[in-house]
């Protein structure tokens, strides 16, 4: 179980995360909607690590993230994938892909390539292992980074965002794969913008507003009129996002 408990970030004088608290158990999606600047994206970097909490604790299957012994392998339990991509960019697909198992988890170098060949296969890259980042298309690298992440066979999946840097043909090839693994069972927490990719794949929406979370409800309630719409803010923010 993934469990954020009462947990605050402050860059300087501004508070970005105000007492959070969020439990996500095995199986479930999760969504998290806000606005620009809300939290979101600072609370994934916080359950992997990446920032450092002021206050609260996170744990990932009762590792503490704030404890360096215990870092390590709460990181092996939650796989991350950015916006940006964030891949090697000297190194092929296979090769991004392959790293960390072999030199975190100490996997042999052909078990994690045949691995990795099948998880390209499985998003539509299987003609692509070669390839380097530069010669791959926004959508491919977004989907190289998606089977970075799974290679390390992680109990949850972390998603910041990862349509973004994308333009709509692209962001649908990503979405089709993400929907895959929503039905295959993969425990994900989703940042997205996304909202109605959001509402058939989540089972549960947290909404984050000025580093607090506003609500936190299964998917159908949060989208009923007397659920999450009842809040005059998540009303407001839902109608903005559909015009746009």
């Amino acid at each position: 179980m993934l469990k954020v408990e009462n947990v605050k970030k402050a860059f300087g004088d501004v508070i970005v995360l105000d007492g959070v608290n969020l439990t996500v158990s095995p199986g479930e999606v999760v969504s998290i909607l806000g606005s620009s600047g809300s939290g979101k994206s600072t609370l994934i970097r916080c359950i992997n690590g990446l920032e450092k909490l002021n206050d609260g604790r996170i744990t990932v299957d009762d590792f503490d993230v704030s404890k360096p012994r215990d870092l390590a392998e709460a990181r092996k339990r939650s796989g991350t994938v950015f916006q940006l991509f964030n891949l090697y960019p000297h190194m092929t697909a296979l090769q991004n892909i392959t790293l960390a198992p072999v030199e975190v988890l100490k996997r042999p170098k052909a078990e994690a390539e045949a691995e990795g060949r099948a998880l390209l296969a499985s998003v539509g890259l299987g003609d692509r292992a070669d390839a380097y980042p530069s010669q791959l298309s926004g959508g491919q690298r977004q989907r190289v980074g998606i089977c970075r992440a799974l290679a390390m066979k992680p109990r949850y999946l972390l998603l910041d965002e990862v349509t973004s840097a994308l333009d709509p043909e692209m962001t649908a090839e990503v979405l089709a794969i993400l929907a895959k693994l929503a039905t295959d069972g993969t425990t994900m927490l989703f940042v997205t913008h996304e909202i109605e990719f959001a509402r058939q794949i989540s089972d549960r929406i947290v909404f984050l507003e000025k580093g607090k979370l506003l609500v936190d409800l299964p998917a159908e309630q949060f989208f009923a009129p007397d659920g999450g719409l009842a809040q005059p803010r998540v009303a407001q923010f839902l109608s903005k996002m559909r015009k746009d």
